[in-house]
């Protein structure tokens, strides 16, 4: 690569500015797809910027995907996968409210998780050794020890004082300026959904989603006997607030449910300058957002991104999370921030559950106050960087010819598009036999859409699962050929 000016003084530092520069190369086509780059030390002569740069800039490219390391190799261009799905259709004559029914499908997802004999590329949960288990286990015992009698006792709601600070002091990195006491601890992200909607609707109240969305949250609606309202979603950008503002003039809808940063199952994330609107668009007709989070900090660029919650200025912005995804799902440690519903959700929590487990939300505030929570998040957002691309891959390589996927940015979905003839469920009865678990797409959607798509788990992926991903694609491109000799 021929040599290159670049402005020590400008804003943008200096391994960024290397970055943009070979992005540009990559995506002019100077690079090519497979292609060597340049050694550190020879980009760095070349170039007249120092190693450390260089190492930096190559770091930032390998987060964006847009590079590979090899082993005793090198760094190479990482070949890029241009199957994203298709726009969303804004069919105004399919936003109607729709009866969630899901059946017994989603309920075995789950059940498949357990079973020690599958490849989880199922239910969306971390692989085991993503996580800190040894070290969490040791918090666990020490806070047990030094505070016995506390730790076996009720945690009322709001809960734990020193968890509901810690939480606050990470609610910064997503541009929320929180209190402890605008927190309130909760089983898991799933209860803090439940409690919001439960408060805020009734028995046949309408409720907005996107689509596909994770069936966890259908089931919740289900669950209530509330309605869905499905706004179509963008794969990169989340729900289009187009087809939303047109819902919000044709139907009453008590609340708005929303994954804004990676989403599950296709793994978009709401531009800031979306979350914005959508805020103040729901302000403006005082109906309140419900902001599941519970994937924000598995994000694959440098920067967290915000959350809605950070542009609510009326309290109409009910953020839920917990550290399901990132530290233990076991622990069933949730949280929620309820703005002008607070005082009422935390009456609510305490009828619900009376109390969150006491124990976990001590040993997880003691985790977080010790330090080493960014450093843990670092490591799982490299693994994940370079599971989902090498699925991506995977998926390129062994599925059958017409197969679209997304590109998620963060989390560990992965929205796979099958040939229109293939049948996920027939998949999903194949490859179960076969030792695999996957989710079925028509789960995702209350109106049974979604019947040749599925998602896949990327925290599961790895190159050790290659025989299973090829295994797979095999079984896709049989129903796939099956279905298309018998028409």
């Amino acid at each position: 690569m021929s040599p290159s000016r670049f402005s020590p003084d400008s804003s943008i530092p200096l391994y960024q500015q290397v970055a943009d520069r070979i992005t540009a190369l990559i995506e002019k086509g100077t690079l090519s797809s497979g292609e060597r780059l340049p050694s550190v030390r020879k980009l760095s002569r070349d170039w007249t910027v120092s190693i450390t740069t260089v190492l930096e800039a190559y770091r930032l490219l390998e987060n964006r995907g847009m590079i590979e390391v090899r082993p005793q190799s090198g760094h190479y261009v990482r070949p890029r996968i241009r199957t994203s799905p298709p726009e969303p259709n804004f069919n105004r004559s399919r936003i109607q409210p729709t009866a969630v029914s899901l059946g017994e499908l989603s309920v075995m997802t789950l059940h498949d998780a357990q079973d020690a004999e599958l490849l989880h590329f199922g239910a969306a949960v971390p692989h085991p050794n993503m996580l800190p288990s040894e070290r969490l286990n040791r918090t666990l015992s020490a806070v047990a020890r030094r505070s016995a009698s506390r730790a076996t006792s009720y945690e009322f709601p709001p809960g734990a004082k020193t968890y509901r600070v810690e939480v606050a002091r990470r609610a910064v990195t997503a541009g929320c300026a929180l209190t402890p006491d605008e927190i309130i601890a909760t089983n898991g992200c799933t209860g803090s959904i439940w409690l919001s909607l439960y408060l805020l609707c009734k028995p046949g109240d309408a409720v907005a989603v996107e689509t596909p969305t994770y069936y966890g949250l259908l089931r919740a609606l289900e669950g209530l006997n509330l309605q869905a309202i499905e706004i179509p979603a963008h794969h990169r950008d989340g729900m289009s607030l187009d087809a939303l503002e047109y819902a919000l003039q044709e139907h009453r809808i008590k609340a708005v449910l929303v994954t804004t940063n990676f989403h599950n199952p296709t793994g978009s994330c709401m531009p800031e300058k979306n979350k914005e609107r959508l805020v103040e668009m729901l302000a403006d007709r005082d109906i309140p957002l419900i902001e599941d989070d519970v994937y924000g900090d598995i994000t694959f660029e440098d920067e967290r991104p915000k959350v809605c919650k950070a542009y609510d200025k009326k309290g109409m912005v009910i953020l839920c999370s917990s550290f399901s995804k990132t530290l233990a799902p076991g622990y069933r440690v949730g949280y929620l921030a309820g703005g002008k519903y607070h005082h009422e959700l935390v009456k609510l929590q305490i009828t619900a559950n009376l109390a969150s487990p006491t124990l976990p939300q001590l040993a997880i505030a003691e985790f977080l106050a010790n330090g080493g929570y960014e450093h843990h998040l670092r490591r799982i957002r490299r693994m994940m960087i370079n599971q989902m691309a090498w699925l991506r891959q995977a998926v390129t390589r062994y599925f059958p010819e017409g197969t679209r996927m997304t590109n998620p940015q963060g989390g560990f979905a992965l929205w796979v598009i099958m040939p229109e003839h293939v049948d996920c469920l027939q998949l999903y009865d194949r490859a179960i036999q076969h030792k695999i678990s996957i989710s079925p797409g028509f789960m995702f959607s209350p109106k049974r859409q979604y019947r040749n798509c599925i998602r896949l788990n990327a925290a599961f992926a790895t190159e050790d699962t290659e025989d299973q991903v090829a295994l797979l694609g095999s079984l896709a491109a049989q129903l796939a050929q099956r279905e298309k000799t018998s028409v």
